[in-house]
């Protein structure tokens, strides 16, 4: 599969999970998409709970989702300094009533609620943050990946190579 033709925007903020950061752009990049890390501000360094440093490419007010087929947003604690950033939550929001890909894994189920896309949809994401999905309407299932549309979501780094798997198929359409 050689998808030179396709672009996503990976979220990268404080402490992220290393794992679900970079597994994800790698595998990305072996597909032959083109990967746009998006953080706060462009040109912002930030580091992984590993201490892993990512750059960002393009800060959050510098994109729009008609550029590109899809987001992923990966775990650990960024998603948690994410959603203090209004346009960062704004994106998700938008990428999903575009129709767009937006994949969550773990704990970057906090950025779905927070951004209001969760009623009525089945998703999955670390048990831990299970109630705050629930709360914002959400069909929680303890399943390694779960697509529901648009939305693609995983648990924890060990379902990285299903999660991947599956946003891979949608690209490929």
């Amino acid at each position: 599969m050689f998808l030179t033709d396709k672009k996503i925007v990976i979220f990268v903020e404080t402490l992220y999970n290393d794992r679900e950061f970079w597994y994800p752009y790698y595998r990305l990049k072996e597909a032959g998409v083109q990967v746009c890390v998006v953080g706060p501000e462009a040109g912002g360094h930030y580091s992984g709970q590993y201490g892993l440093p990512v750059k960002a490419d393009k800060g959050m007010n510098d994109i729009s989702p008609g550029e590109f087929h899809g987001l992923i947003i990966p775990g650990g604690y960024a998603p948690d300094h994410m959603r203090r950033h209004r346009p960062m939550v704004k994106l998700v929001r938008d990428f999903h009533e575009a129709g767009k890909i937006v994949a969550a894994i773990c704990h970057a189920g906090w950025m779905l609620a927070s951004a209001d896309i969760l009623r009525g949809r089945k998703v999955t994401a670390f048990f831990a943050i299970k109630d705050d999905l629930v709360h914002a309407g959400a069909d929680f299932v303890d399943e390694e990946v779960v697509v529901d549309g648009n939305l693609v979501t995983s648990r924890r780094p060990d379902d990285l190579p299903a999660f991947m798997r599956e946003i891979l198929k949608k690209l490929a359409g």
